[in-house]
């Protein structure tokens, strides 16, 4: 069932952002501001599904029993709220980075790019750090492993999909 929903997450990401990819380079133009706010619906709607799915892919193998999911949800929701912070900066990035791509990316930007990418990134690590004690608090190491290992699958798995979408800089 696990491979199933990861399969069915995967070919919807393709699928949306496929959509989103050739959006993009139509709403790269100056002339067509709607288009760009299509694109960033998709992706707006796309993170909310992925979201929804990721939550039911962590019910399903946690195996939480009732005592503990009274206290994991609430606490996964405030992790999840804080972790869609951050990968509001991280599509911010990017989507500067396609909007940049086809005039002119001077090193200094795309520097610029590269270092806040990397700052996302890093508080997205620093956000896993300040939850783990949290969690286990509330559910067994195990689990919290186990919910973190899931976790950072499905985020490898979006970002691989989002990356892949996303033309490399070139020099």
């Amino acid at each position: 069932m696990t491979t199933k929903n990861l399969l069915s997450i995967s070919l919807a990401s393709i699928l949306i952002l496929t959509g989103v990819s050739r959006g993009q380079s139509s709403a790269q133009t100056p002339s067509n501001p709607p288009a760009q706010n299509t694109v960033d619906q998709d992706v707006d709607l796309l993170r909310k599904d992925i979201r929804s799915q990721k939550k039911q892919i962590i019910a399903a193998n946690l195996q939480l029993s009732d005592a503990e999911a009274v206290k994991f949800w609430p606490l996964y929701d405030q992790y999840t709220a804080e972790l869609v912070k951050i990968n509001d900066a991280k599509y911010g990035v990017i989507k500067e980075y396609a909007n940049t791509l086809n005039s002119s990316l001077t090193d200094e930007h795309a520097l610029a790019l590269t270092n806040n990418l990397l700052t996302v990134d890093a508080q997205a690590a620093q956000l896993r750090l300040k939850y783990v004690p949290i969690f286990s608090q509330v559910i067994s190491g195990r689990k919290t492993a186990l919910f973190f290992q899931m976790d950072r699958r499905l985020v490898m798995l979006i970002d691989l999909q989002l990356a892949s979408q996303v033309p490399l800089v070139q020099p």
